[in-house]
């Protein structure tokens, strides 16, 4: 498969800048409609590298068609869609993760998911990034929906072996993520041993999600080897969401300098 638009704009921008903040808005976690549209114009406007939609549940349908449409529509960063399953694919997306949960104990995440939806991604004209997910303690919803063998925190190898088989089967883009929200379970983002050893495995993006909710926290995930942050619930939960995608935007820009200088 040939790279496609989103995914050139990736390699463009790592090489360019150094390091990339994308935005998730999961359209069921926020008070309306307007409010998801409007964080989700927002963060690009302040420099957002790219606006993910999507979410474990609930964001499919009229809710996710109109809410990827109104932001596609204000935003000239790829709008990109985070499934949680067959159902939650829009039209309206730039592109998708066409995603591999690599430590599910589940089949159906690994290739019968994709098979159900290849066709319809293919005939919606929605460019597939292939994604290699993996999951870490403590999981979240998402790692509870995909029946997730769930990566020990303390277990750096077993990430970054994972990650390794996930570019050797051809996936060209690897996250890890630690689910929405870890602190209600007491934890943080992805321990950052664990990014290092990932990195200094991987040649492809490597993208970190979950937990990371204060600028110093993206500002340590990107120095120890993420290529970009993934960030939703430390924008959604905050009453300034405003502010605080400028300042997540600041600190990723600041960190890509360093690291194109380095």
């Amino acid at each position: 498969m040939k790279i496609g638009k989103v995914e050139k704009y990736i390699h463009e921008t790592l090489e360019t800048k150094g390091a990339m903040f994308f935005t998730l808005i999961d359209p069921v976690d926020y008070a309306s409609e307007k409010v998801a549209v409007k964080v989700g114009v927002q963060a690009a406007e302040n420099g957002a590298d790219a606006i993910l939609v999507g979410g474990s549940t609930g964001a499919q349908g009229i809710l996710l068609d109109s809410v990827t449409k109104r932001i596609k529509e204000k935003v000239s960063v790829p709008v990109i869609l985070f499934p949680g399953n067959i159902a939650t694919i829009t039209k309206y997306a730039d592109a998708l993760y066409f995603m591999t949960l690599l430590n599910s104990r589940n089949p159906y995440w690994h290739s019968q998911v994709q098979m159900l939806s290849a066709p319809i991604i293919k005939a919606m004209g929605i460019e597939p990034l292939p994604v290699g997910y993996i999951m870490v303690t403590p999981g979240g919803t998402a790692g509870w929906i995909g029946d997730v063998n769930l990566i020990p925190r303390e277990k750096p190898k077993i990430a970054s072996s994972l990650a390794l088989t996930g570019e050797y089967l051809g996936n060209r883009i690897i996250v890890t993520d630690v689910g929405s929200n870890p602190k209600l379970q007491g934890f943080t983002h992805v321990p950052l041993e664990m990014i290092r050893a990932v990195k200094n495995e991987i040649t492809v993006p490597y993208i970190v999600a979950g937990g990371i909710s204060t600028v110093d926290d993206a500002r340590n995930v990107i120095k120890s080897g993420a290529d970009i942050v993934q960030i939703g619930t430390a924008i959604e939960k905050n009453e300034h969401a405003d502010a605080a995608s400028k300042a997540f935007a600041k600190v990723v820009k600041e960190e890509g300098k360093r690291k194109l200088r380095s």
